[in-house]
């Protein structure tokens, strides 16, 4: 069998063992220690966040976010539709609905015009948002200047979901830095890995102290287990931050591989009939996660998105469909959307390519050479 290339694979920087070395020797093994509060700082010089809490997914920190705001039972969130269904459960969690918003096409995220839609419609209905959670989609930033703008002339406070670009801008501003908190995410797969983790990064202290305490099982400061609220077992481990920190070394050449690899694709896949990629509109700046195209069979002589992916997987090559979006999945089917029908297409035509930042120059070649043997197939018999 072919040597296997995966879509994102873990990606280690060489110094990660020197801080789990360090944890091991002092004995610092159990959760919180002094790489926890080193990464959380590393994160805030990162990000220019004024705090971070380190924790052990960035669904805990969505979670997280969302008690923060006060979202409870009977409240309604409004939710990108189009991502990862670890955005929308932690509103579940609480009791509360997700309304779920469409996308536009420059960016793929949420759609402002339909966001305000969603706001000025759910208003008239009594049930007026307590939160709203856009995501910045394969490292591509929303469009967040104008979604902030609706959400502070409805008084809503915005959580962002940054679980995929840690490192992407808009006008140099760090994604996850615009609401009033963002999330991370370290899971193996993301642009930097502590093997699972996530972190919950703001500007107001107020919202990190309460998160790290609800993260330790809301214990209260007594001599004695005292608790005056319901917690959970959030935090990050020091091991585990340990690696965090020899991976944040790392993290600049990480998303300059990343974009790499986006121009490599670029150059050797943009002129195949059908195919197109996801640009950065001004002012935006991508880590580039995962390098994402579309296929439109009508221009591409019907080649789809899965007559692609089935060929990648038959040369043992790992490739993903785009996200199905939430308002099509059964769990969320009877859930309140706002849809122009953007997120569908993309699901339908998008594919993710491999774009780990060590892939060789090899594999891309053999990805390049497999996506295109699709449309030489399709000439020989034309």
């Amino acid at each position: 069998m072919k040597p296997k290339i995966w879509l994102s694979s873990p990606h280690m920087g060489g110094e990660e063992f020197s801080f789990v070395k360090e944890a091991f020797d002092t004995n610092w093994i159990a959760p919180l220690g002094p790489h926890v509060n080193g990464f959380e700082h590393d994160l805030e010089a990162f990000t220019g966040s004024k705090y971070a809490a380190a924790l052990s997914s960035g669904t805990a920190a969505l979670h997280l976010g969302l008690i923060l705001l006060g979202v409870g039972p009977g409240d309604e969130v409004i939710c990108q539709s189009f991502t990862f269904s670890a955005t929308a459960n932690p509103i579940v969690y609480l009791g509360a609905t997700p309304v779920f918003v469409d996308s536009e096409s420059q960016t793929w995220n949420m759609c402002p015009e339909l966001l305000e839609l969603a706001i000025k419609d759910r208003i008239a209905k009594g049930k007026k948002p307590k939160a709203i959670m856009p995501v910045h989609l394969y490292g591509m930033p929303a469009k967040m200047e104008q979604i902030i703008k609706i959400a502070q002339r409805y008084n809503i406070p915005v959580l962002e979901d940054a679980a995929e670009a840690l490192g992407s801008t808009i006008n140099g501003k760090k994604a996850g830095t615009f609401g009033a908190m963002g999330v991370l995410s370290f899971n193996g797969n993301k642009i930097i890995t502590t093997s699972g983790g996530g972190a919950l990064i703001s500007d107001q202290e107020k919202f990190i102290l309460q998160a790290r305490y609800l993260a330790t099982q809301a214990r209260d400061k007594a001599p004695h287990y005292q608790h005056s609220q319901i917690g959970y077992n959030y935090r990050l481990s020091n091991v585990s931050a340990g690696i965090g920190r020899g991976q944040m070394q790392v993290l600049t050449d990480r998303i300059k591989q990343r974009r790499s690899i986006f121009e490599f694709y670029l150059k050797n896949l943009a002129g195949l009939p059908g195919i197109d990629f996801l640009r950065e509109p001004e002012g935006h700046f991508s880590n580039r996660w995962l390098t994402a195209i579309t296929i439109d069979p009508d221009k591409a002589d019907n080649i789809t998105r899965e007559t692609l992916r089935l060929l990648l997987e038959e040369e043992n090559i790992e490739s993903r469909p785009l996200w199905k979006p939430m308002h099509l999945q059964p769990v969320f089917k009877n859930h309140p959307s706002y849809i122009n029908g953007i997120s569908e297409k993309l699901f339908n035509n998008g594919l993710c390519l491999p774009s780990g930042s060590n892939l060789t120059q090899e594999s891309l070649e053999r990805v390049i050479r497999i996506i295109t043997s699709a449309y030489k197939k399709k000439s020989a018999f034309a």
